[in-house]
């Protein structure tokens, strides 16, 4: 028994020894590492803003052309005819035996000339623009030359220039109404001594309205006349300047007027 106890004080120290370090070591925790330096860290350089691609100015635009404006011609007027003004509505035909190879027509200050440089000719000046039934038509002329020529007024004619009615005073006062149907129909006449005789300004008016035509000259009135037979209902509106067997025959148209009845 002697031999033993050594041996069993040194085993019991060893395993006392190893149970004090089992127990320490397991309610131990590692002791925190502090941490590891991170290498610095360099700011980016600074970059350039990108620069601007270069542009083309734009190119010059032209101004837009300016847009047709549109003259509103209305349909009653006074043609005065004063040199300058743009006569393309109007147009003319002759009639009669004579030659219009001598015949002027000319814009002349403030009024139209018509020069008729031959006997028996009848120069029709008519408006093309619009067509009228009932209508008023006034006429302002000079006579400048010999005191035997033709002044008229024309209201519907027909598109063929076959038709129409015409008032027509001679020189001396005496007046037709013709219903023109490719022959001059007189349906009135008569005449007066309210028209100024040789070189003179003379105003004449004929009313277009309905079945009746009414004459006038200088503001005096003729006569009112109606048709029951012809019956022409509309058409273009003018006048007409006439030669009878003498020369010269002159006349200035001062103004042509188409106003309501």
């Amino acid at each position: 028994m002697r031999s033993l106890r050594p041996l069993f004080l040194f085993v019991s120290f060893v395993l006392v020894v190893g149970m004090a370090c089992q127990f320490f070591g397991s309610s131990s925790t590692p002791a925190p590492q502090p941490p590891q330096p991170q290498p610095p860290t360099q700011a980016p350089a600074p970059t350039e803003p990108p620069a601007p691609e270069p542009t083309e100015p734009p190119a010059p635009t032209e101004p837009p052309a300016p847009t047709a404006t549109t003259v509103v011609i209305p349909k009653f007027f006074k043609e005065e005819f004063d040199a300058g003004v743009d006569l393309s509505n109007w147009e003319y035909f002759t009639l009669g035996s004579g030659s219009d190879d001598d015949l002027k027509i000319e814009q002349e200050g403030d009024h139209l000339l018509f020069d008729l440089g031959d006997e028996d000719l009848y120069v029709y000046y008519m408006y093309n623009r619009e067509t009228y039934d009932n209508v008023a038509l006034t006429l302002n002329a000079t006579n400048r030359g010999r005191n035997n020529n033709n002044v008229s007024l024309v209201c519907r004619m027909n598109k063929d220039g076959t038709q129409w009615y015409e008032f027509s005073v001679e020189s001396g006062g005496v007046w037709y109404l013709y219903a023109v149907d490719n022959a001059y129909n007189v349906i009135a006449n008569g005449g007066t001594t309210a028209l100024k005789q040789g070189k003179e300004t003379n105003e004449y008016k004929m009313v277009c309205s309905g079945s009746e035509i009414t004459l006038f000259i200088n503001g005096a009135k003729l006569k009112t006349v109606k048709d029951s037979r012809y019956g022409f209902a509309e058409g273009q509106v003018g006048f007409n300047i006439s030669s009878l067997n003498v020369l010269p025959i002159t006349v200035d148209v001062n103004w042509f007027e188409v106003s309501e009845p």
